[in-house]
């Protein structure tokens, strides 16, 4: 019989380990807990953000699944920041950051402690991946519990349509009271971002990882659903104890081919392509950007959902969430259903008894009418980005841009240009010096897409950057610009007035300037001066590998 406390037996067994053990009792050990394999529930609840200010709850029912099922569980917190009250301000610069802290901080408690598996719980954007990365990183028994989407505000509205109502108010057609009223609206309670944005992206990948239970992507955050299944997981981890089973039986490359797929049948956020590299490197998976391109080739647009379509999470869990069109994509051979999951049981087993959507539904298409035939996800190359860029093409703002280069060093100079009317149809819009070592941090620029949308101007107006994209944004746009121009690529190089081309049937994003022209521009540019030498964000410059990669931490480290 495989030792189930592998971890655990070295910090509490022996004579020598009653330090250990008189540490423990007044943390609400018993005896006969000692001989128990210890669980660690890692929590990112926090007040910081209504994402994850009733994950606390969910720990508690995860710990309790685990002791009830033979265990001892173990509660520990982490950090957590918000994009959404962040967005638009330094403040955001932490964000992508937050994704090491988090997960190098999962990994020093379960390290440290000697868990001989844990229950990691996220419910915002990159708390979500960080649980992910440490699970591959530690490789121990271990269950994925998402905290569920937020419920749609007064007149369906959400986070991004409030961003979008500043655009408006700049426009002159959103008034000050107008804007009060979904200011004070939209947000209604606990829960994530409630469109197929980064959140609720991330959680759908991760359950077509393996890493989740199924169905526990798809449940609001306020419900008996969402406690049962955290819950549950605190029980499927000392399953998965008895049954020797790790991430590293589960996180396949045909795992990483499911969430990729998935992602694209459901319109998903951008940064899906940053966290899956970033997941499949802590579990040394290969993985590139060239494997979006090849699936998505083949994969169609399903889902009508928010931000380019109409509905919200909670309303496709109504319907019955992922599951039936995860199912529908299995039969179609989409999926490698003999992925194992922390269920100890297969895809294609988890997935055999899934009912069918109602026939009336309107938000999954069918595959014989997509709302796109091949991914939204669209990998560019050109002399623009010659290692590579990530568009949302969702196909309502068109597959073909041309357009004349405004160029800005940094979201707030776009921003401002944006709000005062300057930026006007047919500009591409270049917001640069955002990469994940200029920025520092790589920020999101839903501020900016959302002031072009409030505008008026989606259709005719293209927003280019070596930042990041939010899963709220939408419209002609396009991020991860490698090489960033921190490091002198080509997006430094571009001059106001510069033609861009970005044509998507052809997944090309080129700037009509000769190579002459370009040599003799780079050979004038002078690094700027690097935003901070001290700190954390200053640690993460040094160390972040481009956003082709996945924008780890640990990819140079030998």
């Amino acid at each position: 019989m495989a030792n189930e406390r592998p971890y655990s037996s070295i910090v509490v067994d022996g004579v020598e380990q009653a330090p250990s053990r008189a540490m423990l009792y007044p943390t609400g050990f018993k005896p006969e807990d000692f001989s128990k394999p210890q669980i660690g529930i890692a929590s990112t609840w926090s007040m910081v953000t209504p994402c994850n200010m009733h994950i606390n709850e969910l720990a508690e029912a995860a710990a309790m699944g685990a002791d009830e099922a033979g265990a001892k569980s173990v509660l520990f917190n982490t950090i957590t920041v918000s994009d959404g009250i962040s967005m638009g301000t330094p403040g955001m610069r932490y964000s992508l950051v937050s994704r090491e802290v988090i997960a190098d901080s999962i990994e020093t408690v379960v390290g440290a402690q000697g868990f001989d598996g844990f229950v990691a719980i996220g419910g915002c954007d990159k708390n979500m991946p960080a649980c992910g990365i440490a699970m591959a990183r530690m490789d121990r028994p271990s269950v994925f519990v998402y905290g569920g989407t937020i419920l749609p505000g007064k007149e369906r509205r959400d986070i991004v349509s409030v961003f979008e109502a500043v655009g408006g108010h700049a426009a002159g057609n959103v008034s000050d009271i107008e804007l009060k009223d979904v200011e004070a609206t939209a947000i209604p309670g606990p829960g994530s971002c409630g469109g197929m944005y980064t959140a609720n992206t991330m959680a759908s990948s991760m359950e077509a990882l393996g890493l989740s239970l199924p169905g526990g992507s798809a449940q609001n955050a306020v419900s008996q659903d969402k406690k049962q299944d955290s819950y549950n997981a605190g029980a499927a981890v000392r399953n998965l104890i008895k049954l020797g089973l790790k991430p590293s039986d589960i996180l396949s490359r045909e795992a990483f081919e499911n969430a990729i797929t998935l992602t694209i049948a459901l319109e998903g956020s951008t940064n899906a392509v940053l966290h899956l590299l970033a997941i499949a490197h802590a579990a040394n998976i290969p993985l590139s950007l060239d494997d979006f391109s090849r699936i998505g080739q083949r994969v169609p647009v399903l889902a009508d959902m928010r931000p380019a379509g109409v509905y919200a999470m909670s309303e496709l869990i109504e319907i019955g969430g992922i599951l039936p069109l995860m199912k529908t994509l299995l039969n179609e051979g989409l999926l490698h259903g003999d992925c194992m999951t922390v269920t100890g049981k297969t895809m294609a087993e988890n997935l055999a008894d899934v009912a069918d959507y109602p026939e009336d539904q309107k938000i999954i298409r069918p595959l014989s009418n997509p709302i796109k035939k091949d991914s939204h996800l669209v990998i560019l190359r050109g002399n623009l980005a010659p290692e590579g860029a990530v568009a949302k093409i969702t196909g309502h703002e068109g597959l073909i841009f041309t357009g004349k280069a405004r160029c800005f060093h940094g979201e707030e100079a776009a921003m401002a240009a944006i709000m005062d009317g300057s930026v006007v149809k047919g500009d591409v819009v270049i917001v640069r010096y955002e990469g994940p070592k200029g920025g520092p941090g790589m920020r999101e620029m839903l501020s900016p897409t959302s002031a072009i949308n409030g505008r008026g101007l989606s259709q005719d107006v293209a927003l280019l950057t070596d930042g990041r994209f939010s899963g709220g944004s939408h419209g002609f746009v396009i991020g991860h610009v490698t090489p960033e121009a921190h490091l002198g690529g080509p997006i430094a190089l571009a001059e106001d007035g510069d033609t861009i081309t970005v044509d998507a049937e052809n997944a090309e994003i080129n700037l009509h300037v000769s190579d002459e022209e370009l040599a003799a521009r780079k050979a004038k540019w002078q690094a700027p001066d690097a935003y901070t030498q001290r700190g954390t964000l200053a640690k993460y410059a040094t160390l972040v590998s481009s956003a082709s990669e996945g924008a780890v931490t640990d990819k140079y480290l030998g």
